[in-house]
């Protein structure tokens, strides 16, 4: 028995030398790192970078409601095209690109739970916009007010599948119609920036 007990105790404290000079090489590989960084050949400091505001400048991503640009336009140029398209024109230019990709994500759509038609939800989210209400309740969707605003705690991807999924009483396609993501796991705060940190 207390030759089992020596071999065991052998083999714990190789283990945790093992990990001890682990995290030994590391952390002095980091701090390399961190040094050789901040030096250069002439031993001088590096300049401090400044912002260039020269130039011309692009738009990269059009994403006002989060999840529809994703979702409703392709990868690679017609994704460049929708996110430097002007809003005002982005109804008439892509509502049939939304109702196309509508019908082919839910084939059975009839209407929604606003009682939209596939033409109307599909020029809606078009424009990819977010609408803001300046008086009353601010909300996505509420059950009664309806893209208003958007506040924080508003699960706008559960809106999302509703309206695309849950038919015209919201409650088809059960399995499709929420993404199963409880409410935010930190407390609002009341005051800018409110949102809490991150950790």
């Amino acid at each position: 028995m207390k030759l089992q007990v020596h071999e065991f105790r052998k083999i714990l404290n190789k283990n945790i030398m093992s990990k001890a000079s682990k995290f030994k090489l590391i952390a002095l590989a980091v701090v390399t790192a961190v040094v050789s960084v901040n030096c250069d050949d002439n031993n001088n400091d590096s300049p401090a970078a400044s912002a260039n505001f020269s130039g011309t400048y692009v738009q990269q991503d059009q994403m006002a409601r989060p999840a529809i640009n994703t979702v409703f336009i392709a990868s690679g140029t017609p994704k460049d095209n929708f996110n430097a398209t002007v809003p005002s024109m982005m109804g008439a230019s892509y509502t049939s690109v939304f109702k196309a990709r509508l019908l082919a994500l839910n084939s059975a759509y009839t209407t929604n739970a606003l009682t939209q038609t596939a033409d109307q939800l599909s020029g809606l989210l078009a424009t990819d916009v977010l609408n803001v209400k300046t008086s009353g309740t601010t909300t996505f969707f509420d059950g009664t007010n309806v893209l208003t605003g958007r506040a924080l705690a508003d699960d706008v991807i559960d809106v999302e599948l509703l309206l695309i999924f849950g038919g015209p009483t919201g409650a088809s396609n059960p399995g499709l119609t929420k993404d199963n993501v409880g409410a935010n796991d930190a407390p609002f705060l009341s005051a800018f920036p409110y949102l809490a940190a991150a950790w």
